[in-house]
C-alpha cells in the first residue's frame, strides 16, 4: 500500500507537507519522499524507511527545503515521487497504484517509440515511472492523467505537481480515496482525511471516481467530473484506515464497532472477556463487549515506541519472531482464564497460530477467535493487500485444496467455500480451527460487514471475500 499529501500554499508549505505526509506512516513501511517546487525550481528528497520513522529521516530535509507547493508519499514498494522532465514540462508525481497489465504497457510504448525505463532492484519497472510514461502519451496533462487512469488494470490514484499547481485524480472505479482540505492560506490533498485536521484544514471536498481536480494557492477546479460507478475497497475500513479516518462519510473506528456489535449478536460463546488484537482489532472487540456484556480486556500491550506496524521489513527466517514481539503479554488477565481474541483479519494464519500457543502456555484456559472480516478466499486484485505471491498462500484455500484434493478447485465451488449458509463452509472454518488449534472459530458474515460499512454493496469492493468484480 501507500499513502500520500500535498499542499498548495500562499507561503511556504513544507511544514505542512511534512507532518501530513507523516501522518500517513501507518501505510507504508520501506521509502518515503517529499518534493516541492518553489522560487529555486523543484527539490527533492527520498529516503529509506524501513529502519527508522519518516520524521526521523527527513528533519534535516525539512529545514533546507522551501516552496509553496508540495507532495510527499509513504511507500511499500518504489522510491517517489518522481520528477520528470517531459514535452508537457517538468513535473513531480506520486502514486498510490497496483498495476497488473505492466508487461502489455511496457510493450506498447516501446511500440510508441519510448526508449527505455529503468529498472528497481527486483528487476521491476517502477510503476510511478510507468504512469508518468503512459501520461507523456498524450497532448497535454490532463488528456495524459486521463489516459493512464483508464489503461491502468488495478488501480491507480495520483497527484502530479507541475510549476502552477497539483493534479489530483482519483482511480476511476475509486478503489481508493483522495479528499482535499482547506485552509485562509492553503489546499490540502490528501489520501488519509485525518490528516490535516491538527494542521488547521477544514474538509473542503472528496473526490469522486475517476475525477481530476487542479489545486492551486487560490482554489480548487475540476477538469474532468466524476464517473458513477465506485468499487472502493471495503478493507479501507476494516484494516488499512487509521481509527480516525472516514471514507465516504463513514468512520472507520464506528464502522469497526458496529462490526464488533453484529458479531456479538449472532455469537452464542460466553468468555470471560473479550480482547482485540491491536490495533485494528481493538474497536470491533470494543464493540462485541458493549453488545454482549462480556468485559473487555486488554491481555495483550502493544510497545509503541519502536513497535509501530506488523510487518516489519527485516530478515524472513525472524520475520514470524519478530512480528510478534511489539505484544507484550499482561499474564494476569490470561492465566485461568477464557479469552475471546477479535482480529481484523486471518489471512495466513501463523501468527494467530502461534499467539494461541503462547496463551494456553500462559495458562488460558480457552481461546476463541473471530474475525472482523469473512474468509479471504481470493487473492485482492486491485490494492497491494497482501505480499503473498500465490493464493495458496491463503489459509482458506490450503484447506480448502485438502478438503478437494486438488488446487485446481473451480469458481462454483470455491462460492459454495464463501456462503456463510453452506456445509462447505462449515467444514472449512472447522478445519481452520483445528489446524490453528482455536478453541472456537467465527468469522463476520459479509451482509453485516457491509450492513456495518453503510454503503450500497454495488459501490464496495468484495472481492477478495466473495469473488464478485
Amino acid at each position: 500500500m501507500g499513502g500520500f499529501f500535498g499542499v498548495a500554499a500562499k507561503d511556504d508549505c513544507v511544514f505542512d507537507l511534512f507532518f501530513g505526509t507523516d501522518y500517513h506512516s501507518h501505510l507504508g513501511t520501506r521509502r518515503g519522499g517529499m518534493a516541492v517546487y518553489g522560487e529555486n525550481g523543484f527539490d527533492r528528497s527520498i529516503h529509506n524507511i524501513e529502519n527508522a520513522p519518516f520524521r526521523t529521516k527527513f528533519d534535516k530535509d525539512v529545514q533546507e527545503m522551501k516552496g509553496y507547493l508540495g507532495i510527499g508519499c509513504i511507500s511499500d514498494y518504489e522510491p517517489q515521487p518522481l520528477i520528470v522532465r517531459s514535452h508537457h514540462g517538468t513535473y513531480a508525481i506520486t502514486t498510490v497504484s497496483k498495476i497488473n497489465n505492466t508487461d502489455e504497457i511496457v510493450s506498447s510504448i516501446f511500440d510508441n517509440g519510448n526508449s527505455h525505463f529503468l529498472e528497481m532492484s527486483g528487476g521491476d519497472v517502477n510503476p510511478t515511472e510507468l504512469v508518468a510514461a503512459l501520461i507523456n502519451q498524450k497532448e497535454n496533462l490532463i488528456e495524459g492523467i486521463h489516459y493512464a487512469l483508464e489503461t491502468i488494470d488495478g488501480s491507480l490514484t495520483l497527484m502530479v505537481m507541475t510549476p502552477k499547481g497539483i493534479y489530483a485524480a482519483r482511480d476511476k472505479y475509486g478503489r481508493t480515496p483522495i479528499t482535499i482540505g482547506k485552509k485562509d492560506d492553503a489546499y490540502c490533498i490528501a489520501f488519509e482525511k485525518f490528516s490535516y485536521l491538527n494542521l488547521g484544514y477544514q474538509d473542503y471536498k472528496e473526490l469522486g471516481p475517476g475525477e481530476i481536480d487542479v489545486v492551486t494557492p487560490e482554489g480548487v477546479k475540476t477538469l474532468i467530473a466524476p464517473g458513477k460507478d465506485m468499487k472502493i475497497c471495503t478493507f479501507l475500513w476494516v484494516y488499512y484506515g487509521y481509527p480516525s479516518s472516514s471514507y465516504e462519510g463513514v468512520s472507520v473506528e464506528q464502522m469497526r464497532y458496529r462490526c464488533g456489535q453484529k458479531m456479538a449478536k449472532r455469537d452464542h460463546v460466553r468468555p470471560d472477556t473479550v480482547a482485540g488484537v491491536p490495533d485494528s482489532g481493538i474497536a470491533h472487540a470494543v464493540g462485541y463487549s458493549n453488545a454482549s456484556g462480556i468485559p473487555y480486556s486488554r491481555p495483550f500491550i502493544k510497545y509503541t515506541p519502536t513497535w509501530p506496524r506488523s510487518f516489519m521489513p527485516t530478515i524472513q527466517s525472524k520475520r514470524n519472531l519478530i512480528a510478534k514481539m511489539k505484544l507484550i503479554p499482561v499474564h494476569d488477565l490470561i492465566r485461568g482464564k477464557r479469552l475471546m481474541l477479535i482480529d481484523d483479519s486471518i489471512v495466513r494464519g501463523t501468527q494467530m497460530r502461534e499467539t494461541t500457543e503462547f496463551l494456553y502456555q500462559s495458562g488460558a484456559k480457552e481461546v476463541h477467535i473471530r474475525s472482523a472480516c469473512p474468509p479471504l478466499v481470493y487473492g485482492c486484485k486491485y490494492l497491494n493487500f497482501s505480499r503473498s505471491s500465490s493464493e495458496m498462500d491463503l489459509i482458506t484455500r490450503r484447506v480448502i485444496a485438502r478438503l478437494e484434493g486438488t488446487e485446481d478447485v473451480s469458481d462454483e465451488v470455491l462460492q459454495q467455500y464463501t456462503d456463510p449458509e453452506s456445509p462447505k463452509y462449515d467444514t472449512m472454518v472447522e478445519e481452520i480451527r483445528k489446524e490453528l488449534d482455536f478453541t472456537s472459530l467465527r468469522y463476520n458474515r459479509l451482509d453485516d460487514m457491509l450492513e456495518a460499512v453503510g454503503i450500497p454493496k454495488e459501490n464496495l469492493c468484495t472481492y477478495c471475500w466473495d469473488g464478485r468484480e
